[in-house]
């Protein structure tokens, strides 16, 4: 039996932070331990382990550095996870130091088409189903999904972007992109997506999480339809929280990023999101590219960062109230994946993260646990380390 007790802790609870003790029987959480191995935690954070919801690899040592003990991983793998033994595979692979929880195809081979077998991926393991990167344009496969996972009480991942509008651009229209003579799309591309996509939800009653919004007209739909009673979340990255499209002035490719990075104002307008709690998800985007990916015309590039190890860092850094910053790391993305985890509450797995969020670090891409260092924040100073971590009770080590 594993019996620990965290002495001397800044506990981190949605109701906010207390100093205190913290017992752990198991793999659980527990309201005593007699005979427990204390574990003395300096006067330090203890806060439940991050729940990264919408990763597009799975990079252990990245994650271990980043406090992520759980993944939502979506469905755009080398194999689509469009079959039960793909998505049961999947979900094995990564235990017990890792929970993989796979988000599967909405549609078979992620062609916006024809519909996945949903209901036998959600017994092989799938946790929530997925449009992966693409938005799916027929609006009668669109609603057909929405109503099956209903059903299912499975929520539905969707993309934000019409694809009429987005075509093959890599960036958003304005002065960036035309100065840089890069093929762009309008930003509300996005809000007609979430606007089709939030109806169709609104009809059926199915729960939709639009995996990033990161335009002013999207957040006042998700807003509109919230008030609605429509059940509707959204996330975001840190990238499109502290960068705008003046980050790819000199064709860094580690700022191409899907959906692209948008304007200064939309980029605050995203921040004002967050305050207002309109954004319900702070997620990774993990998507670690080697040179061979990343080191070409910003065109020919492929998109995605690698953020797993510096999400905790530059949440820390939007001056949050902890506790409302581990509601969008952890509780959040356990709701939407309809997992019961994500707070230190009593009955919940014993998934915790040590860190001291006043530790003082610089990103440095070739430094990186990653696979690749492709971060658009390489240099940037920064504070808040993971000190130790542990996944249902036992440690795991760097």
């Amino acid at each position: 039996m594993t019996a620990l007790r965290f002495v001397n802790a800044r506990i981190v609870r949605p109701e906010g932070v207390t100093e205190g003790e913290l017992y752990v029987v198991n793999d659980r959480i527990a309201d005593d331990a007699p005979g427990a191995e204390a574990i003395d935690c300096g006067g330090k954070l203890l806060a439940p382990g991050i729940v990264d919801l919408g990763v597009f690899a799975i990079d252990r040592e990245a994650f271990r550095a980043g406090g992520i003990v759980r993944v939502g991983l979506m469905p755009d793998q080398s194999t689509v996870l469009d079959d039960p033994g793909i998505v049961q595979r999947a979900s094995l692979v990564g235990k017990p130091k890792l929970w993989i929880h796979p988000i599967a195809a909405a549609t078979k081979g992620l062609q916006g088409t024809d519909l996945a077998e949903m209901a036998i991926m959600q017994d092989a393991g799938a946790r929530a189903v997925a449009s992966g990167r693409r938005w799916i344009a027929d609006s009668g496969v669109m609603r057909t999904v929405l109503a099956d996972a209903r059903d299912l009480d499975l929520t539905v991942i969707a993309h934000a972007e019409d694809g009429g509008l987005a075509g093959n651009a890599v960036a958003t229209e304005g002065e960036t992109a035309t100065r840089l003579g890069l093929s762009a799309a309008p930003a509300v591309a996005e809000a007609l997506a979430i606007a089709r996509d939030v109806a169709l939800a609104e009809d059926t009653g199915a729960r939709l999480h639009v995996r990033q919004v990161t335009t002013a007209a999207g957040f006042d739909l998700i807003r509109a339809a919230k008030r609605r009673g429509v059940r509707v979340t959204c996330g975001i990255t840190p990238a499109h929280l502290l960068l705008s499209d003046n980050a790819m002035s000199d064709f860094r490719t580690f700022a191409h990023l899907s959906p692209p990075l948008r304007s200064e104002d939309d980029r605050k307008t995203a921040l004002a999101a967050v305050a207002d709690g309109t954004i319900d998800v702070l997620c990774s985007g993990h998507d670690p590219r080697g040179p061979e990916e990343k080191r070409l015309p910003f065109a020919d590039a492929a998109p995605g960062a690698s953020g797993a190890e510096t999400l905790l860092a530059l949440g820390l850094g939007l001056g949050l109230p902890v506790e409302r910053l581990f509601t969008m790391l952890a509780i959040n993305p356990a709701k939407v994946l309809g997992i019961d985890t994500g707070a230190l509450a009593v009955g919940q797995p014993a998934d915790l993260i040590l860190l001291d969020p006043d530790a003082p670090w610089q990103i440095r891409g070739e430094a990186m646990k990653a696979r690749a260092g492709n971060t658009p924040f390489d240099g940037l100073p920064t504070q808040g380390k993971v000190l130790r971590l542990w996944k249902g009770g036992k440690e795991i080590s760097a």
